[in-house]
């Protein structure tokens, strides 16, 4: 082979790597993109709330009952029990389904339905308290089913809107011959009484706490003046 060959052969390769370099620069000034300076939005993960049981639940996470029934609706309650329907029944006397028939259900002992397999975990729940569904208990189990009740059957996600749920909880209430009487704010805790005030240089007497004694020694008291010794008693 030549040098006129070889110097062809070079040539050719030095032209393909020219080519092929050329065009990856190229191709990465069409197609490269620059980061934002600043994003869109954030993605943040939700955080999921511990799960309870029954009394081990957090109560805080609930407004009591008697606060979502103040300002609820059983007009607006009969379009969220449409929720239920395809698994319980409402009307008296009505079948059971996947689940109970409801009619009655606020004030009924708890997996009390006859003719209905009540899960071991409603059974359980059913013998703490004083085994009844009072608005206080169907508002946490509506709110969480799986997580008040720590082994029931129901696989219904819950409600955690606080209006629907109070629209559901008096809709479930006309569901009876004697509705049961809506429950009533829970009263106030009784501040301690203030500490009775005393007027400077008295003392109170235990157990009387309105009569004033005498100045206390050093308080506010006039101090006494020294007794005068008595006269020497005359020598034997």
């Amino acid at each position: 082979m030549d040098s006129f060959e070889a110097n062809k052969i070079f040539g050719a390769i030095l032209g393909v790597v020219f080519v092929l370099f050329g065009g990856s620069l190229l191709a990465e000034a069409w197609f490269s993109s620059e980061a934002p300076e600043k994003p869109g939005y954030a993605i943040q993960a939700l955080e999921t709330p511990a799960a309870g049981g029954g009394a081990g639940a957090d109560a805080n996470a609930v407004p009591p009952a008697a606060q979502i029934l103040a300002s609820a609706s059983a007009d607006a309650g009969l379009a969220q029990f449409k929720k239920c329907q395809a698994c319980h029944s409402g009307e008296k006397g009505g079948p059971n389904k996947v689940g109970p028939d409801l009619w009655g259900v606020v004030g009924r002992p708890i997996a009390s339905h006859e003719g209905f397999s009540y899960s071991a975990g409603l059974k359980d729940f059913a013998g703490q308290g004083d085994g009844k569904w009072d608005f206080e208990k169907l508002n946490h189990f509506i709110h969480g089913p799986k997580d008040y009740v720590k082994g029931t059957a129901m696989g219904f996600a819950g409600i955690k809107n606080d209006k629907d749920r109070g629209d559901l909880l008096a809709y479930l209430r006309t569901l009876s011959d004697n509705p049961e009487p809506l429950p009533t704010a829970d009263a106030a805790a009784t501040a301690p009484a203030a500490p009775a005030t005393e007027q400077p240089g008295t003392t109170t007497a235990p157990g009387n706490d309105s009569q004033p004694q005498a100045p206390a020694a050093g308080v506010g008291a006039t101090p006494a003046k020294p007794a005068t010794p008595p006269a020497p008693a005359p020598a034997p």
